[in-house]
């Protein structure tokens, strides 16, 4: 069954504010400090609780059910893939609605780690949109809407690609202008671009159902491409250190050229004939730029005919055009929002933000506090010298992104712990503030 119009758009998870008597009431999990203040300013219509990091599930009985259920307008959010068991099977006895909060496909000048807040976010009621095992809104909404009878929208879509192309806008940006030819050299023979993730990402972990490691999507492209100039590009996480790489480079480097400079995506993508990749956006990216794409996992925009796909999803069949395809996940599926006032905006408009941000890097840069001989970090702020001594037994404990977090500000990083004991030794490190 297809549908068109007004129904289908309002069952994309981006047009999901109704009008509303009353604020909502939304407890939102897996958010850390710095996504708190935009998420208020993007939704002043809820009023937000946020469930402390590593909630124990005696402690989730104990102080946050009893408030869930007190609320006559209660919602979740969830940011990413893994939602509480406890309070899933709490969502599902109370009927409780679910939010899966994700960055949009069009996200900011700079990436997540650099904590710029998002100009675009995905909202789903089913299931996070890179998570393959289910249908997510996103799929429903592929599979389903009308497209060809919506003219105004797809004409929206080819004006949309057109935009972005010329723009030369990813969803993660660079700076630094640098051309395809100072990094790959001259192009003599057919060149294959292989685009590396994270390989503990949830969007590989539940958009592709074998396990497949960077080294061994290489290994696949070369295989295949015997005669092409193999390129692999590491994600930009794993080159900066954010996140920690599951597979060692140095083991394929005989099969391909690693590529460590910082390139814009479309840049990389300039002069590439065919790209491997296991979920990443760069395929769709490729895909409007008339690449040739394998997809070694199950992201979005596999199963609908554009893609070369290794692993089938039975759900989709449909066949759709990249206008189409376009149209869904950027134009009806995202929230955008403008970064001045948190009020929601078009598409267009937030292609052109990302543009000035880019023009204009300063406009970017974070307000730092007045420096001070003497506050909560001590005299001559000293107290930061722990960080070196503190930062190895969090990367033992809890993962690389609490390890930024505690980087960029050590005493709200312990101050929100959920776990007294940690508390406890946050205060002794971090007496003041």
């Amino acid at each position: 069954m297809t549908v068109t119009g007004q129904d289908a758009r309002t069952a994309g998870s981006g047009l999901m504010t109704s009008a509303r008597t009353e604020q909502v009431t939304t407890f939102a999990v897996h958010i850390t400090e710095w996504k708190r203040a935009f998420l208020e300013r993007y939704f002043p219509e809820r009023r937000f609780h946020f469930l402390p990091k590593d909630l124990s599930e005696g402690d989730f009985e104990r102080l946050w059910t009893p408030r869930i259920l007190a609320e006559r307008t209660a919602e979740l959010f969830v940011w990413g893939q893994e939602q509480p068991a406890a309070l899933a099977a709490l969502a599902t006895v109370r009927n409780i609605p679910v939010w899966f909060v994700e960055d949009g496909f069009l996200r900011s000048a700079r990436p997540s780690a650099s904590r710029t807040p998002p100009l675009s976010l995905a909202l789903d009621r089913r299931t996070p949109y890179c998570d393959c095992r289910k249908p997510s809104d996103l799929e429903a909404l592929l599979g389903t809407y009308d497209f060809e009878a919506d003219r105004s929208l797809m004409e929206r879509a080819r004006a949309g690609i057109d935009l972005l192309l010329r723009s030369g806008i990813s969803k993660y940006n660079d700076g630094r202008a640098r051309k395809a030819e100072e990094i790959y050299g001259e192009k003599t023979r057919k060149r294959v671009l292989v685009v590396g993730q994270v390989e503990d990402d949830a969007s590989i972990l539940h958009g592709c159902l074998k396990p497949m490691s960077n080294n061994d999507l290489v290994r696949l492209a070369a295989a295949e491409q015997p005669e092409a100039q193999i390129l692999y590009k590491p994600h930009p996480d794993l080159l900066s250190r954010v996140r920690a790489a599951k597979s060692d480079p140095a083991t394929i480097a005989h099969l391909c050229e690693i590529v460590t400079e910082r390139l814009p995506l479309a840049e990389a993508l300039r002069t590439v004939d065919h790209v491997y990749t296991i979920t990443s956006l760069a395929g769709f990216e490729a895909l409007l730029r008339g690449i040739k794409v394998t997809t070694a996992g199950s992201p979005f925009y596999s199963g609908w005919g554009l893609t070369d796909d290794r692993q089938p999803n039975p759900r989709r069949g449909r066949r759709l055009s990249l206008e189409a395809l376009f149209a869904g996940a950027y134009l009806l599926y995202p929230c955008y929002f403008k970064p001045e006032t948190g009020a929601r905006t078009s598409f267009e408009a937030t292609v052109a933000t990302i543009r000035r941000q880019i023009e204009e890097p300063e406009a970017l840069a974070p307000l730092r506090p007045a420096w001070r001989a003497w506050g909560p970090y001590g005299i001559l702020r000293w107290r930061h010298l722990l960080a070196a001594a503190v930062t190895p037994a969090i990367r033992r404990l809890g993962n690389d992104r609490d390890v930024e977090d505690f980087r960029a500000d050590p005493i709200r990083f312990f101050r929100s712990l959920s776990d007294c004991r940690l508390r406890l030794i946050g205060r002794i490190l971090y007496p003041f503030g």
